[in-house]
């Protein structure tokens, strides 16, 4: 959501997207203090505070190289004596992950745990329909309790990536960012900004935010809602 283009994110942000709809180029991201020299990961794998391989922060084709990557080096680690060197001791912890991997993402089991890209999608939803079914004109409580929500949500976040984003597009020194609550206009406006600002990161189309309430609210006017 943050309107910095890529090439201008600080280094914690380099290489992945943003917020709820992260994607990954060059590089996995890694929390900071993490030590790397162990091994390398795929690309666009993502790990979590703790060190480890973060679900919720990858894409399903990253994640499954790295089950494909932890099958490989189990397979190897079997055929030869055990090792108490750093990749020994990175294989070890990977060896969970392990699993078959032979399915394509568009082939993947609906009863899975989502990734990135499926969570931000769902988030969306869930975010634009709040915009949508918010009061035409907000009182203090309502805008209050809207506000609140947007604080804790994104702390809480699945993906820290993302939700460190968020925070941080949202904290933006010239207050811009911060979210407009006064009304049900102006509430989806600005959650359409936002939307747009994720779009805008990963090269996507941008949507026109005067259509947002046909989108999430009453239906498009051609009648194919109804």
């Amino acid at each position: 959501m943050s309107s910095v283009p890529p090439e201008q994110l600080t280094s914690k942000y380099q290489g992945t997207g943003s917020m709820f709809d992260h994607q990954t180029s060059a590089s996995s991201s890694k929390p900071a203090g993490n030590d790397d020299s162990k091994a390398p990961l795929p690309k666009g794998v993502v790990l979590d505070k703790d060190g480890k391989p973060c679900r919720t922060c990858t894409s399903v084709a990253s994640w499954r190289a790295l089950t494909k990557q932890a099958d490989l080096k189990s397979a190897n680690s079997s055929s030869t004596s055990p090792s108490t060197s750093g990749t020994g001791k990175m294989t070890a912890s990977m060896a969970p992950l392990a699993a078959a991997a032979t399915t394509s993402p568009s082939e993947r089991p609906s009863d899975c745990p989502p990734d990135v890209e499926e969570l931000g999608r769902s988030t969306w939803t869930l975010l634009h329909s709040m915009a949508a079914t918010y009061p035409e004109k907000a009182n203090t409580e309502h805008q209050a309790n809207m506000s609140g929500f947007l604080k804790f949500f994104s702390k809480l976040y699945p993906c820290w990536v993302c939700a460190d984003d968020f925070q941080t597009w949202m904290a933006h020194p010239s207050g811009q960012n911060q979210p407009k609550l006064g009304s049900r206009k102006e509430f989806g406006w600005w959650m359409c900004e936002a939307h747009n600002e994720v779009n805008r990161k990963l090269g996507k189309k941008e949507f026109d935010c005067r259509l947002w309430e046909e989108r999430w609210l009453t239906g498009w006017k051609d009648g194919r809602c109804d």
